[in-house]
């Protein structure tokens, strides 16, 4: 069973480094990852740490309201198809809720955008491609 928790900044680098920047030569470490504001979640199956995702403050100007950014969210590709990302984003959406923050809101690598569909998430703009990683989209979620 996956079990969602808080985690450091600190915490999800590994993961980090091996699936989102695996022979990508672009940092890991983010800034806003050590903001008061900011908050990581990782996903543990039988206590190992298997999916992470950072959530800061930013904002996009489709969007009105109090905002936060998904950064740097990856499984390992063991746990891929159990659940873990949904869990995550569905943590992240409680959590945003309680703090009366209106949108989530991410750049998704393009295979990702049916994940993030599925989670009610829409495509905003156009499709724009990140150096070294590919093409992506805008999407956003509204929390409240």
């Amino acid at each position: 069973m996956i079990k969602i928790k808080n985690i450091s900044a600190q915490e999800t680098y590994e993961i980090r480094l091996s699936v989102l920047r695996n022979n990508i030569d672009l940092p890991f470490k983010f800034e806003g990852d050590e903001d008061k504001r900011t908050f990581h979640l990782g996903a543990f199956y039988e206590e190992k740490l298997v999916g992470i995702a950072s959530f800061m403050r930013n904002r996009i100007d489709v969007v009105k309201g109090q905002q936060y950014q998904l950064r740097g969210m990856a499984t390992l590709p063991e746990v891929r198809g159990m659940g873990a990302g949904k869990m995550l984003i569905e943590e992240a959406k409680s959590i945003l809720k309680e703090k009366s923050i209106t949108a989530l809101w991410c750049n998704a690598r393009k295979e990702a955008v049916g994940f993030y569909e599925n989670l009610g998430f829409k495509i905003t703009g156009e499709e724009f491609e990140v150096s070294k990683v590919g093409a992506h989209f805008k999407m956003y979620y509204i929390v409240s």
